[in-house]
C-alpha cells in the first residue's frame, strides 16, 4: 500500500511539471521579474502560479473523478482525448512566439507579497483555460480519482496525495527555472524563450503521441504478433 501512495504522490508531481512548462503570458511574467528584479521576485511568482494552478487542480480532479465514476467505459476514449488535446497544445505552444512580449513587459518596483497576488490572481483568472489543460494530464498520466470503488479514506488519501505531489511538482519547476534564469541571467536574451518555447511544444507534443500510441496498444495488444 505504501508503495502505492508514492506512484500516486508521482503521478501528481508529473502533472504539475507537465502543466507548468508552459510559456504563456503567466510565465512570461514570472522569467520578466526573474530578470529585471531578482530570483526571489521570480521565485515568489512561481509559487503565485503554483498556488492557483494547485487551487484549479483540486477542482480539475473532482470534475474527473466524477467522471471517472460515472463513465468508467470510457475511460480509453478519455485518454486518447486528452492525448489528442496535449498534442494539440504542444503543437501551440511550439509555433507562439514570447520574445515581443517579453520586451514589451516591464517589471515595476513592487514587494513580494505583491508579486505573489498579482500572479497568483492573474491565473486564477485563466481558469477556463487552464483546467481542460490539467484534466488532460490527468488523463494523460493515468491518475485515479476518487470514484466509488475508492470511497472512504483511501480514496481521500489518494486525492490528498495528487494534489500535494501536483503542488510539489509545479513549486518545484518553477524554482529550477528562476534559479537557472538567475544563474545566466546577464546571457540571457529574449531570444533564447523562442528556442525553450519549441523545446517545451515538442516535449509536450511527443506526450500526448506516446498516451495516443500506447492507448492504441493496449486496445489491440495483438497488432503484429
Amino acid at each position: 500500500m505504501g508503495f502505492e501512495y508514492i506512484e500516486v504522490l508521482f503521478r501528481g508531481l508529473c502533472v504539475g511539471v507537465a502543466a507548468s512548462i508552459t510559456v504563456g503570458p503567466v510565465a512570461v511574467l514570472c522569467i520578466q521579474r526573474t530578470l529585471s528584479k531578482n530570483r526571489r521576485s521570480g521565485i515568489v511568482s512561481g509559487l503565485g502560479v503554483a498556488c492557483a494552478d494547485t487551487f484549479m487542480a483540486m477542482a480539475a480532479l473532482f470534475f474527473y473523478s466524477m467522471l471517472q465514476s460515472h463513465i468508467e467505459q470510457y475511460n480509453t476514449l478519455l485518454r486518447v482525448a486528452g492525448g489528442i488535446f496535449v498534442v494539440i497544445v504542444g503543437v501551440y505552444i511550439f509555433s507562439q512566439n514570447p520574445v515581443p512580449q517579453i520586451r514589451r513587459n516591464r517589471a515595476g518596483k513592487t514587494s513580494l507579497v505583491q508579486d505573489f497576488v498579482s500572479i497568483f490572481g492573474l491565473t486564477i483568472a485563466n481558469f477556463i483555460m487552464v483546467i481542460p489543460y490539467i484534466l488532460a494530464f490527468f488523463a494523460v498520466f493515468k491518475v485515479s480519482g476518487m470514484g466509488d470503488a475508492e470511497a472512504g479514506f483511501g480514496g481521500f488519501m489518494r486525492a490528498v496525495l495528487v494534489i500535494a505531489g501536483f503542488f510539489c511538482g509545479a513549486a518545484a519547476w518553477w524554482t529550477l527555472l528562476a534559479f537557472v534564469l538567475n544563474l545566466f541571467r546577464r546571457r540571457f536574451r529574449p531570444r533564447h524563450m523562442l528556442t525553450i518555447n519549441h523545446v517545451a511544444g515538442m516535449l509536450i507534443g511527443l506526450l500526448g503521441i506516446y498516451t495516443i500510441l500506447s492507448t492504441f496498444f493496449a486496445i489491440f495488444p495483438n497488432v503484429g504478433h
